[in-house]
């Protein structure tokens, strides 16, 4: 951790804090972690898992609940990885781990025609193999890094480009019905989180595969989110809460919500309004 002084200190205090109440916050208000659980965190070298992990053994020493931490690395086999890197830092401060070896990166290179991204591929190959190899371990819950502004720009993706209104959830069980998936920074704002891993002087990996590509549709939305939030500071914070507020009635998912019926609702309550009016005439 980098050296600080007084107010920095302070600063950083507030910093882990905050960060700490709203992972606390999104265990608690989803139900993510349960007493005996087993929470395989899912640790890719970047500053989310990094923060994700750190806040989730502090919040370990305090929790109400006994769960066991293990953190798992994919290494995708891209050239250049530095392998050394993840388990130097896991055995300084005493988390047990996995390295789960795969060669996704070859088989995504292969598959991806020239000049079209990776991520998708990428994402599909890497889930499966930590959805397998949670089940092989026995955890009870897959924890994954991603923050406020991943779900508020996966919101937005598939709104633009899937015809969908749909993000990230908080918690949510996989394709498969085998995996309860977490997501404990889901309240976290990024630049809190890039600020604490500086802070912290995590030993960052960058991504090669997918983080060099130009022109991904996630980078275009985050640009523009990040734009709306300089413009208007506090509007990321109002659309997370739109997230979490929905009202189906007033979208046009008929799966959803059942406007054929309205008709017969209407005149169910009409009759009901109608035999109260008649009972208090009656009354009187």
């Amino acid at each position: 951790m980098l050296e600080l002084t007084g107010t920095q200190k302070r600063e950083f205090n507030k910093l882990q804090k905050r960060l700490r109440r709203q992972v606390g916050n999104a265990i608690i208000d989803y139900g993510m972690i349960e007493h005996g659980d087993k929470v395989m965190v899912c640790l890719s070298g970047g500053k989310d898992s990094y923060t994700m992990l750190e806040i989730l053994r502090n919040l370990q020493r305090n929790a109400p609940v006994d769960f066991e931490l293990v953190a798992v690395n994919l290494d995708q086999k891209q050239p250049g990885f530095p392998e050394h890197v993840l388990p130097e830092y896991l055995e300084s401060i005493g988390v047990p781990y996995h390295i789960l070896e795969r060669d996704t990166y070859s088989v995504v290179k292969e598959k991806t025609p020239e000049g079209k991204t990776t991520c998708a591929l990428c994402s599909r190959l890497r889930r499966g193999s930590l959805y397998g190899f949670a089940e092989e371990i026995g955890a009870t819950k897959v924890a994954l890094g991603h923050h406020r502004e991943d779900i508020l720009e996966t919101l937005f993706l598939n709104m633009f480009y899937g015809g969908t209104l749909k993000a990230m959830p908080p918690k949510l069980l996989s394709d498969d019905g085998k995996n309860i998936v977490i997501r404990p920074l889901a309240y976290c704002k990024e630049a809190d989180i890039a600020e604490f891993a500086q802070l912290m002087e995590f030993p960052i990996i960058p991504c090669n595969l997918c983080g060099s590509q130009p022109n991904l549709q996630r980078q275009v939305v985050k640009e523009m989110l990040a734009d709306w939030e300089r413009k208007h500071p506090g509007r990321l914070e109002t659309m997370f809460k739109a997230v979490t507020n929905v009202a189906p009635s007033q979208l046009a998912d008929r799966d959803l919500f059942d406007f054929q019926g309205l008709e017969a609702k209407r005149d169910t309550l009409q009759a009901n309004r109608i035999d109260a009016f008649d009972l208090l005439a009656r009354e009187a």
